[in-house]
């Protein structure tokens, strides 16, 4: 079995991959991590859990909450990870960071994410680069399997990173014309409260947010022009839509040959014939997130304008899924030499 702790266990993040590993057949969870609720059971904290989950929450400093264990899930904010992944590792653990803190495999790379977010470009644990994995298993299985630290990936990044990188890396589409227009439920905001977020100001509203420059633009960025073999700058758009959960990602890019949507199918398939959690649909098919609601799929709808000259690829995914637990599951599975899809091979629930 593998013992696993979560830091960060009270926020959407930790209780997601609570709920994950409580179904997971090869998974122990022992120890839960946070600074609030100190003392109260997670099932008190979340009802739902009662009776599943029964362990306490302890406080960072508690001797409890350096019990070995063999994995180590931080769902904290930037900062936390890059503090407490040294001293995990030291005692034998391997740490799948939620945060930006690992998403980057060099010191350089890291500082623009840091400046973009208004962080500090230092990074407090820079002898672990090389030692980490971005966490998109889809394009990173085998080094992810390699690392000590796996940094998952962002939620807009998973959806369009996976919806773009066939074209991109086939040379489908002019890098300079990407469009990447993500919506996104009101969930990925976390679970501070916020003004903005308050049910009157949310309720009905729809509206973008931080167009000045998000931060998974670093991520989409860097992956497309990893697949490109050459620079790639896409247009981002984020939009808050009055949903709980789900992200639809629509992605454009002008074609640099003649394609017809079979073609370009038959590109996706082939590129994702080893991912099990890609689904492809012609662009007839109505799919959107209620399809992948509590799932780790990215579903993909592939569409071609004929009429434009342009590709369009409509990517759904669940944000609090495959977007942060799923995928950090997935990642748990490939460090630990487990079956990609152990625990997390199921449908979502309809309507």
């Amino acid at each position: 079995m593998v013992r696993v702790k979560v830091i960060g266990a009270l926020g959407y993040g930790g209780v997601g991959i609570v709920e994950l590993l409580l179904q997971h057949p090869e998974a122990e969870l022992t120890t839960l991590v946070d600074v609030e609720e100190v003392g109260k059971t997670m099932g008190q904290v979340y009802p739902h859990l009662a009776g599943f989950c029964d362990l306490p929450i302890v406080a960072p400093d508690d001797p409890r909450a350096r019990a070995p264990v063999d994995v180590v899930f931080c769902a904290t904010p930037d900062g936390v990870g890059m503090k407490a992944a040294p001293a995990e590792l030291a005692a034998g653990a391997k740490v799948v960071d939620y945060s930006g803190d690992f998403r980057f495999t060099t010191a350089e790379a890291y500082a623009e994410y840091a400046r973009r977010i208004g962080r500090s470009p230092a990074h407090a644990s820079p002898e672990l680069f090389g030692r980490n994995a971005y966490g998109l298993a889809e394009l990173h299985r085998a080094a992810i399997r390699q690392a000590a630290v796996v940094g998952n990936p962002g939620c807009f990044a998973v959806s369009c990173i996976v919806g773009l990188s066939p074209a991109v890396k086939a040379g489908l589409v002019e890098p300079a014309s990407i469009i990447c227009d993500c919506k996104t439920g009101v969930s990925g905001a976390g679970k501070k409260v916020s003004p903005a977020f308050h049910f009157p100001a949310r309720y009905e509203q729809v509206n973008a947010y931080k167009l000045a420059g998000h931060q998974h633009v670093c991520e989409v960025e860097r992956e497309l022009s990893l697949q490109a073999g050459r620079e790639v700058r896409v247009t981002f758009t984020a939009h808050v839509v009055p949903t709980c959960r789900g992200i639809l990602s629509t992605l454009y890019g002008t074609l640099t040959r003649p394609a017809n949507e079979a073609d370009v199918l038959a590109l996706y398939r082939d590129f994702y014939r080893e991912s099990p959690f890609v689904r492809l649909f012609e662009s007839t098919a109505a799919v959107g997130t209620m399809h992948v609601r509590g799932t780790n799929f990215c579903n993909l709808v592939v569409s071609v304008d004929a009429r434009t000259n342009r590709l369009r690829v409509v990517s759904c995914i669940d944000n609090l899924m495959k977007g942060q637990a799923g995928s950090a599951l997935q990642n748990m599975n490939l460090l630990c030499g487990l079956p990609e899809t152990l625990g997390l091979m199921r449908p979502g629930l309809y309507p």
